[in-house]
C-alpha cells in the first residue's frame, strides 16, 4: 500500500487513476479528469471526477461532472452528479443535474444550483 501525505496538483491533459492500493492524505486537483478507486482524505476537484466501488474518500468534490460510486463522508458541489448503486453517500449534493441507480445508499441533502 501507498501512504502519500502531500497536496497533489496534476496539470495533464491525460487521465488520472488511483487504484484502490493507494491510500492519500491531502487535497487532489486535476485539470481534466480522475478515476479514484482509492482511499482518499481530503478534498478533490477535477472536471470529471470517476469514482468506484471500493473508493472511500473524506473530503468534499468539486467538478463539473461527478460519476460516484463507492463511500464517501462530504458535500458534492458539480453540474451533474450521477450516482451508481455502488455508492454510499453521506453528505450534501449541490448540483444542476442529479441521476441515482437503484441500490445506492444515501443520507443525503440534495441542492439544485441555476
Amino acid at each position: 500500500m501507498y501512504m502519500m501525505s502531500c497536496k497533489i496538483i496534476m496539470t495533464t491533459d491525460n487521465i488520472s487513476t488511483l487504484l484502490a492500493d493507494v491510500s492519500i492524505e491531502g487535497d487532489l486537483i486535476e485539470k481534466d479528469k480522475i478515476i479514484l478507486d482509492a482511499k482518499v482524505n481530503g478534498d478533490i476537484q477535477a472536471d470529471d471526477i470517476r469514482t468506484h466501488a471500493k473508493s472511500y474518500i473524506v473530503g468534499n468534490i468539486k467538478s463539473k461532472n461527478a460519476i460516484l460510486g463507492g463511500k464517501l463522508h462530504g458535500n458534492i458541489n458539480s453540474d451533474s452528479i450521477k450516482v451508481r448503486s455502488t455508492a454510499d453517500i453521506e453528505g450534501v449534493l449541490n448540483q444542476k443535474n442529479l441521476s441515482i441507480d437503484e441500490g445506492a445508499t444515501l443520507k443525503i441533502k440534495a441542492e439544485t444550483s441555476k
